[in-house]
């Protein structure tokens, strides 16, 4: 796995988003993007930290920015997700971790003895030019919004 670094071009993309329509990295040039990957849908962690994003998405908005969630999860399962948290923001289906794998977020976990291949929890700010300027992977899901504001607002 090798994620990439700030200073990188983001990779190019188009995945379905839980509405079942193609969301595109380019079409949002002009725009802050935050791509956040999570491991899997309506699962604790992932629930604390989609909740927190939707909580200060209009305050994102205000700062020029757009949040984009990227799971491995099918779009019946994010459409499940959006609708049942109210979340305000699109939820990308990544099935074949593609996109992940060109971000280098896919990758060997171990958890509760057990190693398996899936999404690391870390996020990307990909600037209105497309490059990255700033990956967090510090932080606990029920601060992840806070410290993405925080970074913006400095």
């Amino acid at each position: 796995m090798k994620r990439l670094v700030k200073g990188d071009k983001a990779p190019q993309f188009t995945l379905e988003d839980d509405q079942g329509n193609n969301v595109s990295l380019v079409d949002l040039a002009g725009k802050k993007v935050l791509v956040y990957f999570y491991p899997k849908a309506m699962t604790p962690g992932c629930i604390t930290q989609a909740c927190g994003l939707r909580d200060v998405n209009a305050q994102l908005a205000d700062l020029n920015t757009i949040v984009l969630g990227v799971s491995p999860d099918p779009v019946k399962k994010l459409q499940n997700f959006v609708t049942k948290k109210e979340l305000n923001f699109p939820l990308l289906s990544d099935t074949d971790h593609a996109v992940a794998d060109a971000f280098g977020v896919w990758g060997e976990k171990k958890f509760m003895g057990k190693t398996y291949d899936g999404i690391h929890r870390i996020s990307f700010l990909v600037d209105e030019q497309g490059t990255i300027e700033h990956i967090f992977d510090k932080f606990k899901t029920k601060d992840h919004h806070q410290v993405v504001i925080d970074y913006l607002t400095q």
